[in-house]
């Protein structure tokens, strides 16, 4: 797998990574770790975690495997804050928790998340460059922030005595969700970061499963879960759905590969973060490695999830 530089820093990453959202709930601790060994076999490096998936459940699976299946030192460990409370009592607290579940002396990718009114920016700023400054953390990431947040936070890390290594921003970016581009994108782009896309198969939906019928098995059976998948199913999306599964014939591979293959290749995108709940879900996922979208292809694509000419509608 090719690897990636995150912003304007020396942090070097897989171009995709593996996000750990399902673990401990439709994912258990034996998946897990046969999902993580496909993943480092293929060449992935980056791994992507929060204290917020399944209440810290995510964070003690991957620690447990960093001592049993990959050890860390082969991978680049992303993890979260665990609230959008930014004081540095709440942040250290946060770290500290991180790093006992993980069970490691550093995190690799901390990400702040959200943004917290209650906290002056200057503060959080200033948190954070105290836990680099620590050893306990290598970079710094952002998530779950608007646009102007982002810039905020990154015209302000200039105010520091010294270099806060600010690499990456966080958002949902996918053939179904584009809005990203009008500002979120530009923003990362002129503070040289990478974005890390979430949901870059639009919750499953770009996988065609949904476009008959629900499955069983899939999320959008799930109580829990069908919310999110029920967001995205609209004429649009299933207009779009079409297009990937018709470009995947074409190219003989699955409609998966086609859709994490387009965000893949987007400017500004440093990984899309691969949150399957099955280790052949994860395979079918990787084979995105193995193709380029023709120009015609991505040209097809474009026009079809162009947010400007197709409205969302139900």
């Amino acid at each position: 797998m090719r690897q990636r530089q995150l912003g304007n820093t020396g942090l070097r990453v897989s171009q995709l990574a593996l996000g750990t959202m399902n673990w401990g709930y439709s994912t258990d601790a034996e998946q897990a770790a046969a999902q993580l060994a496909t993943f480092h076999d293929a060449g992935g490096t980056l791994v992507e975690t929060s204290p917020t998936y399944q209440q810290g459940r995510g964070e003690t699976i991957l620690g447990e495997l960093l001592e049993t299946t990959v050890p860390h030192e082969r991978l680049v460990i992303a993890t979260q804050t665990e609230t959008h409370a930014t004081s540095r009592t709440a942040l250290l607290d946060s770290l500290h928790g991180s790093l006992r579940r993980l069970r490691t002396q550093h995190i690799d990718l901390w990400q702040l998340r959200g943004w917290d009114p209650g906290t002056p920016p200057e503060e959080t700023l200033a948190t954070l460059h105290d836990a680099v400054s620590s050893g306990k953390v290598r970079y710094i990431g952002l998530t779950h922030q608007h646009s102007w947040q982002l810039a905020t936070l990154a015209g302000l890390r200039r105010t520091l005595p010294s270099h806060l290594p600010l690499a990456s921003a966080q958002t949902e970016y996918s053939l179904l969700r584009r809005d990203p581009e009008a500002r979120f994108l530009p923003a990362a782009e002129h503070h040289h970061l990478a974005v890390l896309a979430q949901a870059p198969l639009g919750r499953g939906v770009l996988t065609g499963k949904y476009l008959d019928e629900t499955p069983p098995d899939s999320r959008g059976a799930d109580p829990n879960l069908a919310v999110y998948v029920d967001h995205h199913r609209t004429n649009r999306a299933g207009r779009i759905a079409h297009a990937v599964s018709t470009a995947a014939d074409g190219l003989g591979t699955s409609p998966a590969a086609v859709a994490l293959a387009w965000v893949r290749d987007r400017p500004g995108v440093g990984a899309p973060v691969l949150g399957t709940r099955t280790h052949e879900q994860l395979k079918t996922c990787l084979n995105c490695e193995d193709i380029v979208l023709p120009p015609a292809i991505q040209a097809a694509l474009d026009d079809v999830s162009d947010p400007r000419a197709q409205p969302h509608t139900a």
